[in-house]
């Protein structure tokens, strides 16, 4: 009751009772009012409700607007079974019917405000409520309506009415630091009033801000003094809206005089939003209570409030489930020594510029606000400069990778500097957006168990706005800061030493024991084919240099196809078919393993282990997707750790990020290595900015531009240029040429020595065969000629067996 809001609503309800039976005095019932002061405390609220009911016995309550005791007041109505209603405005998940919300809902407007931020195409919007169970509540659903509209919100502050001017400046500081300009406001008009005139002192109010400010602020505005209003210059709101009409405004009339009564030293003012509701809801509760006793038998007083439908000083009254039909929001602009009203929210979606009328005005509507910092201009990105502030980079000095990121002095300005092919890019890509601000590079240098994580954490924390440097964007680390777009190679590479080169190389494709094999066959061929062909065969015959020239010559020709002599015997030709096959196989294998290994020298140690670098930072979120069969991780910190390494032939490989491996190859001879292969297993390298931080999308569209325009490239060719080092494979998982061994043509090898003994033994048998069949012959002509009884005449002729 002490407070000012107290008093307009205690004014309003007895100016009701007295007009509504004044313009009704046939009615023959009358409602007397019992005031109890809560105090603004939720247990006085529920103990003066308790003696309301059990000692006046009341028939209806009108509740407190604070929504802590409402609820204290609902858990009454569960068991007193009465209406109650409330000038609470919050969103409630109420199923008691006795519970009757007279105050516009502010759910309608929260999609309003989502709404208008999405038609400027506003981003990075951060949320400013009380620290309490409602505000915290309001913050939730404030969250949904921003993420409908796919906006994101990137930051909640919750702001406690008790905080002194010190602990609000704090928080603004910090607000400040994460160069966010979009903010929506929903506290108080009290904490308001502090948040404004603190925002205004560090700054906050200045040309580039947007501030919105919910009508738990705005309805009340015709009653926060001159200073307050002048603090919150720039800034829009959304207030509940009542339409013109003539009870509306001889009501204002009649107030102007009772405001002048209640305080006669202040400036004349509208009456606000509370006043008009107690108003109407005292109607409707005189209206009910006429029915309920003289027209309409057994029904309830609850009923009839809720069938009561008439228009009042707010407009249309009329509940439904409870609660008040949904009803267009006023958007108003405080400038000068009040507010102005730019439009309306209705409540199927549209802004528009009168009720009754459809035109959009979107934001096209809205230029004639005049935003913070006195301007017309509807803000569009983040005004960087603010009272001198500087932008504070850390930088890591993690290892010796100057060709990345190294840091020095300027001797102009005696101010860091930082260089290397990611302090290039941030250089160029910042300069572009000509913002002016001053940059501070502050140094991140390497202890005992630092790790690139905990310098994210520093970012996070200690509220630095960013990190420049070989920093891998993962998908941990974006849940506390934002990354730009990769500017680097995204995924590892794997760097080994080339093997020593040598004149014997053709001889590598196949092992020894596959060269023997095939020398043998060759040889063997030679023989069977030899002795197939060479009874019958002139080609085959002569003397025995010459038939040993010939039969070598046509096994090793059968490698080229070059062999002329022709065969007679089908069992050479079945032989020779069989043999040619596992040639070409042979042949066509040997080609593709000898390509590889003039393409790349083989891994010089083949027994070693594929070694990975880490400083701690790679590990986990860069070999996650690396299939190896083998890998040890060991810190190396400087390019010649990774000589080192590979030299002393502990290890065979070493895979990291592309860019350290290209800092390897640029300080050495790309004789001595190569890049093996590669695979696009991480994000690659992004700037780090504070979460929400709107130079993120600034930046990511600048490095988009560098690598289109090539220069890129031009900075990676100035840093990392590598002078003779292939590619060999676009997949780490991609194993190296492998030797041709006996085993993989085992079984070419069983079925040609199959065909060549088969023939050999067919060979054999059949030689065999004629042979005795002749031998045969030559005895049975030696016995004829022996025998008397043959005629000297018959001795030429064969006898008959």
């Amino acid at each position: 009751m002490g407070s000012w809001v107290g008093k307009v609503v205690h004014r309003c309800i007895t100016m009701a009772i007295a007009d509504f039976y004044a313009a009704n005095p046939h009615y023959t019932t009358r409602i007397v009012i019992n005031t109890k002061d809560t105090k603004g405390e939720p247990l006085l609220a529920l103990s003066a409700a308790l003696e309301l009911l059990e000692n006046t016995k009341v028939q209806a309550i009108i509740g407190p607007d604070a929504t802590v005791e409402s609820r204290f007041l609902d858990l009454l109505e569960q068991k007193a079974n009465i209406p109650f209603l409330s000038f609470a405005t919050s969103t409630l998940s109420n199923k008691n019917p006795y519970f009757l919300q007279i105050a516009q809902d502010e759910a309608t407007e929260f999609k309003g405000i989502a709404t208008m931020v999405q038609s400027f195409k506003w981003k990075n919007v951060v949320l400013i409520c009380e620290n309490t169970a409602n505000g915290r509540q309001m913050a939730t659903y404030m969250f949904s309506a921003f993420q409908e509209k796919n906006i994101p919100v990137a930051y909640t502050s919750l702001i406690s009415t008790s905080y002194s001017n010190e602990q609000i400046r704090e928080e603004l500081h910090s607000l400040q630091n994460m160069q966010t300009t979009m903010f929506v406001i929903h506290t108080s008009p009290s904490l308001s009033s502090k948040l404004f005139f603190m925002a205004k002192e560090v700054g906050m109010m200045g040309e580039g801000y947007v501030w919105i400010v919910t009508s738990k602020t705005t309805n009340h505005i015709n009653f926060m003094d001159a200073e307050t209003i002048k603090s919150m210059q720039g800034a829009v709101g959304f207030k509940s809206y009542f339409p013109k009409s003539d009870e509306l405004r001889k009501f204002n009339s009649k107030w102007r005089k009772e405001y002048h009564d209640l305080n006669p030293i202040m400036e004349m003012k509208e009456i606000d939003s509370n006043g008009i509701w107690a108003y109407d809801a005292v109607y409707a509760l005189a209206m009910a209570v006429e029915k309920v006793q003289t027209t309409v038998m057994g029904t309830s007083l609850l009923d009839q409030i809720s069938k009561t439908n008439f228009h009042g000083l707010g407009g249309d009254f009329k509940l439904m489930n409870g609660k008040p039909i949904s009803k267009a929001i006023e958007i108003i602009n405080v400038i000068g020594k009040g507010d102005r009203r730019v439009g309306f929210w209705m409540v199927d979606g549209e802004f528009v510029k009168e009720i009754g009328k459809t035109n959009l005005f979107s934001n096209r509507g809205l230029e004639s606000i005049i935003w913070p910092g006195g301007t017309a201009t509807i803000p569009t990105h983040r005004m960087l400069q603010m009272n001198g502030k500087k932008l504070r980079f850390l930088v890591p000095v993690f290892g010796a990778f100057p060709s990345l990121i190294q840091m020095a002095v300027d001797p102009t300005t005696n101010r860091p500097t930082v260089s290397g092919f990611c302090g290039d890019v941030f250089n160029v890509a910042y300069n572009a957006l000509t913002y002016g601000v001053e940059i501070e590079f502050v140094p991140y240098l390497y202890e005992h168990g630092r790790t690139y994580g905990d310098l994210i954490d520093k970012v996070y924390l200690e509220g630095y706005d960013g990190a420049i440097g070989d920093i891998t964007i993962t998908s941990n680390r974006s849940h506390y800061v934002d990354f730009t777009f990769p500017f680097s190679d995204m995924g590892v590479g794997t760097i080994a030493q080339n093997g020593k080169k040598s004149m014997w190389i053709f001889l590598s494709p196949l092992s020894a024991d596959l060269w023997f094999t095939s020398a043998g066959f060759f040889l063997f061929l030679g023989f069977v084919i030899w002795f197939i062909e060479h009874r019958t065969n002139e080609e085959f015959q002569g003397s025995t240099k010459q038939q040993i020239g010939t039969t070598l010559w046509f096994a090793f020709s059968t490698l080229v196809y070059a062999h002329r002599e022709k065969l007679q015997s089908n069992l050479s030709r079945f032989v020779v078919i069989i043999w040619l096959f596992v040639v070409l196989v042979l042949t066509s294998s040997y080609t593709a393993t000898l390509s590889s290994l003039l393409t790349v020298q083989q891994i010089a140690s083949k027994g070693g282990e594929v070694q990975f670098q880490s400083i701690s930072h790679v590990g986990v979120p860069v070999f996650n997707n690396v299939q190896l069969t083998k890998g040890v991780m060991t810190p190396l910190f400087s390019p010649g750790d990774y000589v080192q390494a590979l030299r002393s032939r502990k290890v065979s490989a070493i895979s990291d990020e592309i860019l350290y491996i290209k800092s390897v190859l640029a300080l050495y001879s790309a004789a001595e290595f190569s890049l093996v292969s590669t695979a696009s297993t991480t994000n690659g390298f992004g700037i780090v900015f504070q979460k929400g931080s709107p130079l993120t999308t600034k930046m990511s569209s600048q490095i988009a531009k560098l690598r289109g325009d090539g220069t890129l490239k031009a900075l990676e060719d100035k840093w990392l240029k590598q002078q003779s080092s292939m590619i060999l494979s676009k997949d780490l998982s991609t194993p190296p040429p492998t030797i041709l061994n006996l085993n993989g043509f085992g079984g070419l090898f069983l079925i040609s020595g199959t065909s060549m003994v088969l023939a050999l033994l067919i060979s054999i048998v059949y030689i065999l065969r004629k042979t005795l069949w002749k031998r045969k012959l030559e005895i049975m002509r030696s016995l004829l000629r022996r025998s008397p009884e043959i005629h000297p005449q018959d001795n030429d002729v064969e006898p008959r067996v």
